[in-house]
């Protein structure tokens, strides 16, 4: 389905009503179903909601069959949210770095979850909104907080993560399913690839639209643009 944008230079731009990117760039074509069994809610902060070119939480629900993203900054009272939580099909937990964290390894994880669906609640903020939506939304800062029982580096080249281990939405769920797959909770024939190649497919595109300005090929767009003055080098992955 496809959507008419805002005008551009005197010209209306068509958009993928899917993907919200212009259809000339349209990342559909790379995303396929990964029907894993988990279901994933990504909290979006607003400002992440309004970030069509590089937000990760967007592009992974792409991907993910019964994703759903809630929109806010204080969820306490979301009924969306709250009606999934109290859902005895699932067993929440939210995705978030913690020492208390557990992980797939952890002894009695898998009794605790039972027979019920993993509800893998995702923060898609940066990680100074994501403290403050964790503060407030009392109901998610009860949650069980799950994370990695490996350690991985993010591959968003062109976003600058705090810490080492700090990676992408969208490379959270890739791992969160990988690791599951590894300890027998989600079945092994799944493949999570389309997040990824989704994902690089995104990468290799901002940083071309990048070097494109920097080259004056194409005009400058964006505000934040004057800060990119090298040609950077693009992955092929």
């Amino acid at each position: 389905m496809r959507i008419q944008g805002a005008p551009e230079e005197g010209k209306a731009r068509e958009l993928c009503f899917r993907c919200l990117r212009p259809v000339s760039s349209c990342y559909c074509p790379y995303t396929a179903p990964v029907d894993c069994g988990i279901k994933f809610v990504f909290l979006m902060h607003p400002k992440e909601a309004k970030r069509q070119r590089t937000g990760t939480g967007r592009l992974a629900s792409l991907c993910l069959p019964e994703s759903e993203i809630l929109v806010g900054v204080d969820f306490t009272r979301n009924e969306r949210l709250n009606m999934l939580l109290q859902d005895s099909r699932y067993y929440p937990v939210l995705l978030y770095p913690s020492p208390e964290a557990w992980t797939c390894r952890t002894e009695g994880f898998r009794e605790a979850v039972g027979g019920r669906k993993l509800l893998a609640v995702i923060i898609d903020s940066t990680w100074f909104c994501s403290k403050k939506m964790l503060r407030l939304s009392l109901n998610v800062q009860a949650l069980a907080k799950f994370s990695f029982a490996g350690n991985y580096r993010s591959i968003f080249t062109f976003k600058h993560e705090p810490k080492e281990y700090c990676v992408s939405t969208v490379e959270s769920c890739y791992y969160l399913i990988k690791e599951m797959q590894s300890a027998g909770f989600v079945d092994a024939a799944v493949s999570p690839e389309p997040l990824m190649r989704t994902f690089k497919q995104m990468i290799q595109f901002q940083l071309q639209k990048e070097n494109d300005r920097v080259m004056g090929k194409i005009p400058s767009s964006h505000a934040t643009d004057w800060k990119y003055t090298k040609v950077r080098e693009i992955p092929d992955f």
